[in-house]
């Protein structure tokens, strides 16, 4: 495992490449309450990841992390330095939709809950609503 840092991001072209390569939502980066982070390891960036929203409820989305650093725990790292950056702004659950990597975030305490049960602010949001398939995975985490 190594040892990541995460700083704020901007919606940059780098990021956009990566998240479009894993055929993540792009479309609405660059609208308000969206918090994007990079993740290092040293100088080099490894990956990127978003939470959207505010309140207790908050949306984790966008994760992506570069392909030589995957299978090395670098993913779970990347996870909990996000959910620490959402529990540290006052958030109480992560919600996600995935359509790849639901038994990835199971490992990581994510737990399968109907769709038609999230929080109005939460099935309002474009990822919800519109840029993810019906079909997703619909997870949920109890910080």
């Amino acid at each position: 495992m190594t040892t990541l840092s995460i700083t704020p991001a901007v919606a940059n072209e780098q990021m956009i490449r990566a998240l479009a390569a894993e055929g993540l939502p792009v479309e609405d980066l660059a609208e308000e309450g969206r918090s994007f982070f990079a993740f290092h390891d040293g100088p080099q960036w490894i990956g990127f990841g978003g939470i959207e929203g505010d309140g207790p409820d908050r949306i984790l989305r966008s994760l992506v992390i570069s392909g030589t650093a995957r299978g090395k725990g670098t993913g779970a790292e990347a996870v909990a330095l996000l959910e620490s950056e959402a529990r540290r702004d006052g958030a109480a659950r992560l919600h996600l939709l995935t359509t790849t990597a639901g038994d990835f975030f199971r490992k990581l305490g994510y737990r399968d809950c109907p769709r038609d049960e999230a929080p109005e602010r939460v099935a309002s949001s474009r990822e919800f609503a519109a840029l993810c398939p019906a079909s997703a995975d619909y997870l949920v985490k109890r910080l």
